[in-house]
Parts: C-alpha cells; sequence; structure tokens
C-alpha cells in the first residue's frame, strides 16, 4: 500500500564538506507521496484496473505524512534530501520562481562536485540531496510539473490531463542564523568510470500485457506483468552472477516508463536511448527511470545465495506486485 520510510547514512564527514547537517534547520529530509483519501480522512488504497495497469496515483501530496505542511527555512543554503516514495508518480520538480539546485549525491553516493540543475525528475524509489539557497529571502514554493508516464498512444490517461502543482512551500525566517553561506567545490565524491571494457551484455525487457489477456488477468488479479517472458516467481532463481564479475545491463521498457531497481547493488548509467546520461544520472545509481532504453554497467561485490537471492524489478509498486521482478544469485 506504499509505506516507504527512509534509512540515512552518515560517515560523519558532512562538516569538513562544507555541507548543511543540522537536521531540521538546513538539513530536511523530504518523502514525497501522493495518496488519496475517503470521506473520514483515511488512506483510500482501492485500485481499480487503470491503476493496476498504469500505476496508482494519488490526488493530495503528502510531505513526510503531512497534508498542507509549509517547510521553514534559514537565509542561507539549505540541504534537502528527497525521497520518492509514491508508488508510480513520477515528479518533475523545480521551484516556482526557477531558482537553481545543485544536485550534491544521488541514491548512491556523494558526486565529485555539485551539478547545477533547474529540473530534477524522480521516479519511485529515486533518492536525491539537492542544496538550495534562500539567502535572497524570499519565499518560494517547490512545485512539480504532471506525471509525465503514459501509455503508448496515450492509452488510459496516464495523469495526461493534469497540471503542475505545488509540492512544498518554503518560508524563510530571516531571525534563523544561516551556517552555510556558499556551496562547496569538492564533496569528496565519485561519478562512476563509463568503461565498460569486455563486460558481457545481459538484455532484461520489462513487458506489459496487451489485449483480452490482458483484461481477463486484471480481472481475475493473476500476474500479468513479465521481465523477460516471465512473471515473478519466489521459487524460480532466474540466473547465476560470479560474485566480483562486471556485466553490462541493457534494459528495455516496454509501452511506457518504467523505474528499475536492482538489490545489493549500485551501478553507472552509461546511456539513455543511444546518449549520454542525463546530468542527474552522472552518480552512482541504483534505481533509474528507463524511458525507451538505458545500458547500465553494474559490479557484484556482494553475496547472494540461491536460498536468499536478490531482486531486480519495476519500482512502480502495482507492477512489481502485478510480476514484474526477478531474482539472481551472487556466487
Amino acid at each position: 500500500m506504499g509505506l516507504a520510510g527512509v534509512l540515512q547514512l552518515d560517515d560523519g564527514q558532512d562538516d569538513a564538506r562544507g555541507l548543511p547537517s543540522d537536521y531540521g534547520i538546513d538539513d530536511l529530509t523530504l518523502v514525497l507521496q501522493d495518496r488519496r483519501f475517503d470521506r473520514r480522512g483515511r488512506i483510500d488504497y482501492d485500485p481499480a484496473m487503470p491503476d493496476r495497469m498504469m500505476g496508482f496515483l494519488g490526488d493530495t501530496m503528502v510531505v513526510n505524512g503531512q497534508v498542507g505542511a509549509t517547510a521553514v527555512v534559514l537565509r542561507g543554503i539549505v540541504r534537502l534530501r528527497l525521497l520518492n516514495g509514491s508508488n508510480a508518480r513520477i515528479y518533475p520538480l523545480g521551484f516556482e520562481d526557477g531558482r537553481e539546485m545543485h544536485l550534491v549525491a544521488t541514491d548512491s553516493g556523494f558526486l565529485d562536485r555539485p551539478i547545477a540543475l533547474n529540473r530534477l525528475t524522480l521516479a519511485p524509489g529515486e533518492r536525491a540531496e539537492i542544496l538550495v539557497d534562500f539567502s535572497d529571502g524570499r519565499d518560494v514554493r517547490f512545485v512539480s510539473g504532471p506525471n509525465p508516464n503514459r501509455m503508448m498512444g496515450g492509452m488510459m490517461g496516464g495523469g495526461s490531463a493534469e497540471r503542475a502543482f505545488p509540492v512544498l512551500p518554503f518560508a524563510v525566517d530571516s531571525s534563523l542564523p544561516a551556517r552555510i553561506a556558499r556551496l562547496p567545490q569538492d564533496l569528496g565524491g565519485s561519478v562512476p568510470e563509463r568503461d565498460a571494457g569486455d563486460a558481457p551484455l545481459r538484455r532484461i525487457s520489462l513487458e506489459m500485457p496487451m489485449g483480452p489477456g490482458m483484461m481477463l488477468g486484471m480481472v481475475l488479479g493473476s500476474s500479468v506483468f513479465s521481465i523477460n517472458g516471465q512473471s515473478f516467481d519466489m521459487g524460480r532463481t532466474d540466473f547465476t552472477i560470479a560474485r566480483g564479475s562486471t556485466e553490462r545491463w541493457r534494459i528495455t521498457a516496454d509501452m511506457m516508463m518504467h523505474p528499475f531497481h536492482i538489490h545489493g547493488v549500485r551501478f553507472a548509467v552509461l546511456s539513455e536511448n543511444g546518449r549520454a546520461p542525463a546530468a542527474q544520472n552522472l552518480g552512482w545509481k541504483d534505481p533509474v527511470l528507463v524511458n525507451g532504453q538505458a545500458e547500465l554497467l553494474v559490479r557484484f561485490d556482494h553475496p547472494a545465495p540461491p536460498e536468499a537471492p536478490f531482486m531486480f524489478h519495476c519500482h512502480i509498486l502495482e507492477h512489481e506486485d502485478g510480476g514484474m521482478m526477478g531474482q539472481f544469485a551472487v556466487a
């Protein structure tokens, strides 16, 4: 039903990096979720067939479990740790006044230096850390464009009738002392090398059913999504990979965008649809939004025996629950 929380990993070196780290003052963790509520204010999760096909979209924005909240920040540089904890919604995020965001970390670690962005797209399961400068003292709203995901040909809506909407207003309290006044230049992190060498290629196809079989499967509640022609089976390990090896994974997303996640690894995005990866995908990743095709460079260092394998799946919850998931062992 989309319950989500945050595990925050800290090496104690944020002060040395020049990063905001005063939790709740200049360092805010924000879990973004869209929900539906019934008339009594209870979460309403009763997905109809289009919800299960496209992924469940809510009509109310919830940040850290709160509706209608405002974030009060100091007049300086503030760190936002963002998690998309939604079932299916993809957020094209930015500030209403167009101010820059500086990306400092992706899902699996710090970058080497900040990257300036005006728009940051977060798919379900993706995390990012950004620095935002509020030193002008102006209040501003963090906003999202409409969910960009829709099926080929615009079938079943997929948020196509939506408009941009506010995610979280920020109010600047000038009485709060600003600890960080300038952007750090060296974050001490890294961006991955993108030399695949002779790494073997593995093809992963994320597949959606069409036609009468899809409708019947939805009605009967059976697994209708698949990867490489097979729906998820808890008793099946799809393949075994040698520990310490590196592979190229070419992910193809069928019919619509799919956020693709691999357990137990971090990876480099080599290309997106044959082109260089987007700026927000230059760091270490573990999910990535696949809009057509993405090629990843993955190293497998952590063991996973056949009786306790890792999973790989679409991070739209209704898709993985519907069978778009597989398992692999590392031995």
